[in-house]
């Protein structure tokens, strides 16, 4: 697979996609015809046009999933596919809905080029499990595409020790998930991203990733690791530790 996994696709200060951009438009074909699949913002229209505003001044076409009367046909013609990032739920549930969960799945396995961001990261995992959103609505299931064995958590946030916030933090909650599941969870900060090429997993942008497993303290990756041992993971979900 070739898989292109951003943790945000707006960064502080710049404009979409500006801080990734070199990234994208290297990983994307030439001259590609991109489906965008947009399902995570309920305006698609507005969504899809920031897509191409983006992206279209590199050579990349853009076309959103929901543009013609099948969403399928549009990403069979496509060179490469794009999930931006929104809510996950709202997004899994679309993609549940019009097909394209199974379609998206199939063909990114077969070496389609799968961008995502945020939530279209989140999608890459197995299930929704580790995802930071709040379910606005329910799926059928919380499992997503499955292109790689573990989870990941876009926009991990480092616990802050001058806080007074007394809810629980990022690092809190994925101990809690690992808990009751021994499966790896890669938390990529803004800036950063998961790239996959074939059998080799490279953490890669401007910041260090944090690998949490069961029964270990929390692993620092400096950009440019290779996290390849994960595409090996054998996922145990439902599996509480003793």
């Amino acid at each position: 697979m070739n898989l292109l996994l951003l943790s945000n696709s707006t960064q502080h200060g710049r404009g979409y996609l500006e801080h990734a951009l070199e990234t994208v438009t290297a990983f994307l074909p030439a001259a590609a015809r991109l489906a965008f699949v947009p399902y995570a913002l309920a305006d698609h229209d507005t969504y899809t046009a920031r897509v191409r505003a983006a992206l279209e001044p590199s050579g990349i076409g853009v076309r959103g999933v929901h543009e013609g009367r099948d969403p399928l046909a549009v990403l069979a013609d496509a060179d490469a596919v794009f999930i931006g990032g929104g809510n996950s739920f709202r997004l899994l549930d679309a993609l549940y809905r019009t097909g394209l969960r199974e379609a998206v799945r199939d063909a990114a396995r077969g070496g389609l080029p799968y961008m995502g961001a945020s939530a279209g990261t989140n999608m890459a995992a197995p299930t929704l499990r580790t995802s930071n959103d709040m379910p606005i609505v329910q799926p059928p299931s919380f499992d997503t595409l499955g292109l790689v064995p573990f989870q990941i958590n876009p926009h991990y946030l480092d616990p802050d020790p001058a806080s007074t916030h007394k809810g629980e933090t990022r690092e809190e909650r994925l101990t809690e998930f690992l808990e009751e599941n021994d499966v790896p969870v890669l938390g990529l900060r803004e800036g950063t991203w998961l790239r996959v090429q074939g059998d080799t997993a490279t953490v890669e942008g401007a910041h260090p990733a944090r690998l949490f497993t069961r029964g270990a303290p929390p692993q620092e990756l400096a950009a440019g690791s290779d996290v390849s041992r994960l595409l090996v993971t054998e996922p145990r979900f439902d599996s509480p530790a003793r």
